[in-house]
């Protein structure tokens, strides 16, 4: 009785040995590099310096953000404020902090659900092909070609908006374009010698994805997370600024813009520019870390 194919187990491990050199760079080869980027220092500086301001400030300057002080409202930069107050009487630095906390929270949130299901979908799509890849990417089509802002704006008059409801709601619609970013990975990874050799050796269409495409998209998924966050943030201004952010007493920048607005032609300047530059300063962060490791982490440049 002969032995079973010695030539394709030999040919197997071959290629299993191949496909570990086709894994993604090392967390600290990536690290390396970055500190190397002028790019990726000035963004991750500036995210540095707003988380720090965003959690760790208001445990060195404590301001009272819930009790209403109209006597005080509307004081211009001063002594005891160093950015003046809001209509309500609140320190306009407290309020920055407070709208950091939140804004960076459901931010990173979103972006995380939404590149997790993206992530899946475009998976699962990639690896599929034929009719079924065909009919779940139309299906993605046909929701890029309504207005986010639209479906957002719906759902956000319709609920009371709160950090995880709209967290939930903007990464429901923010996964698409993730899910396109990784079926385009998956329909060149799908046909390596690493995947073909899983296949020989047994391995289901789950532990393909799970255990051998997905952690080869890896660099896409990261870069395309800091992009998520960064979209997400300008998402959550956006509804803030056209009144159907969060409710008092929580607050993000964006609804500290939209309230700041009725005041500015009056010089009550403080109001508004201090969130917008926070604003512009931790989308310009992100997207300056997401092209640095755009360029670290792509292995075909």
């Amino acid at each position: 009785m002969t032995t079973a194919h010695p030539e394709l187990s030999e040919k197997t491990d071959v290629i299993v040995a191949t496909a570990t050199a086709a894994r993604p760079l090392a967390a600290g080869a990536v690290l390396r590099a970055l500190r190397r980027s002028p790019m990726a220092v000035a963004g991750a500086s500036m995210l540095a310096l707003l988380v720090l301001f965003s959690f760790v400030g208001p445990l060195l300057y404590p301001t009272n953000q819930t009790d209403v002080n109209l006597l005080d409202a509307l004081l211009p930069p001063g002594e005891g404020y160093p950015l003046g107050t809001d209509p309500n009487g609140f320190d306009v630095l407290g309020r920055l902090m407070l709208g950091g906390q939140v804004s960076l929270e459901i931010g990173l949130l979103a972006a995380v659900f939404a590149t997790t299901l993206g992530t899946v979908y475009g998976a699962v799509a990639g690896l599929a092909g034929g009719v079924v890849d065909g009919i779940m990417m139309r299906f993605v089509d046909v929701l890029l070609a309504i207005p986010f802002l639209f479906f957002v704006l719906i759902i956000a008059a319709r609920f009371t908006a709160t950090p995880l409801t709209l967290s939930l709601v903007i990464g429901g619609f923010s996964w698409l374009v993730s899910a396109r970013l990784i079926r385009g990975e998956v329909l060149s990874l799908r046909v390596r010698e690493f995947v073909q050799a899983a296949r020989l050796m047994g391995a289901g269409d789950r532990r393909i994805i799970f255990t051998h495409l997905i952690p080869n998209t890896f660099g896409v998924i990261i870069v395309n997370l800091t992009f998520q966050v960064a979209d997400a943030i300008l998402v959550i201004a956006a509804l803030g600024f056209l009144g159907f952010g969060l409710s008092y007493p929580v607050t993000d920048w964006g609804s500290q813009l939209s309230s700041g607005v009725a005041y500015i032609t009056a010089g009550n300047w403080w109001l508004i520019y201090p969130a917008g530059l926070c604003i512009v300063l931790v989308v310009l962060g992100l997207n300056l870390l997401g092209d640095a490791l755009r360029d670290v982490m792509d292995r075909r440049r």
